[in-house]
């Protein structure tokens, strides 16, 4: 099995988005700020369904503020596991159109009234060859 490095290294950057999106899954996630690859999302109007997860992974890093707020031994813990409201999930996928895509979910909730995350589409990804 390939690490998340040598994943990386196999695909090329084709463009840039960092757009908001919706998702839909087959399931609803159990725990929905730790979600499961969503079964398809939706950006510019256009629905892109979910074909096979490539790779998977967390950032549960604190930035900004969120990072000056907790001590050292509190902040070496949450970074493997998350805090409230902190980190990211990654999912890289091939679309039924056959794109490449990383979405991921950011946990962070937007103001008072809506704590849940968001979906973003960050990047669309071609493989090396």
């Amino acid at each position: 099995m390939a690490t998340l490095s040598e994943d990386m290294n196999a695909y090329q950057l084709t463009q840039f988005i960092d757009e908001s999106i919706q998702v839909k899954f087959k399931d609803k996630p159990i725990l929905q700020k730790s979600p499961s690859c969503p079964h398809s999302f939706l950006w510019n109007s256009k629905e892109f369904t979910i074909v096979k997860l490539i790779s998977s992974w967390q950032d549960f890093s604190r930035r900004g503020r969120m990072a000056r707020n907790m001590s050292t031994a509190h902040t070496t813990t949450a970074s493997r596991r998350g805090s409230w409201g902190v980190g990211r999930y990654y999912f890289r996928v091939l679309t039924r159109s056959g794109c490449i895509f990383d979405l991921y979910y950011d946990r962070s909730p937007k103001d008072s009234a809506d704590r849940m995350g968001s979906w973003f589409l960050l990047a669309e990804l071609d493989e090396s060859h």
